[in-house]
């Protein structure tokens, strides 16, 4: 499943524009785009902020979810602000998609762990 930073990417091209010229345009150091691609890192919220504060007509649904279609259509500004989602919100949407990706991983280590102390107990239990 992509990322928001690969949406974010194919926004950048959507746009025509360079990854620095956008990393300047929403206020982000000099190649902040191009190291969350190179390291796969997650984009944190302040930066979808800046991006929805900066490009209005995009649909932060699509930024963040990847649901719906990139760009609002037929939608004039004033509708947007109507139609906006707050700080709170892009917080609750990016929360929950870290939750169920963590969730996941969480599962992982309990189970390593577990393994662990079972391993550890065992041996203890021997000596």
């Amino acid at each position: 499943m992509a990322k928001a930073i690969d949406r974010i990417l194919y926004l950048i091209k959507s746009m025509g524009l360079s990854a620095r010229q956008f990393d300047l345009s929403i206020g982000a150091s000099n190649g902040y785009t191009l190291r969350m691609i190179k390291n796969n890192a997650s984009v944190g919220s302040d930066v979808l902020e800046k991006i929805i504060e900066k490009y209005p007509h995009v649909n932060v649904n699509w930024l963040i979810t990847g649901r719906g279609e990139m760009f609002y259509s037929n939608t004039s500004i004033s509708e947007m602000d109507k139609e906006s989602i707050s700080a709170k919100e892009i917080e609750a949407l990016i929360e929950k998609k870290l939750t169920e990706t963590d969730d996941d991983f969480s599962n992982q280590l309990l189970e390593e762990i577990r393994k662990e102390i079972e391993a550890t107990q065992k041996k203890l239990e021997n000596n």
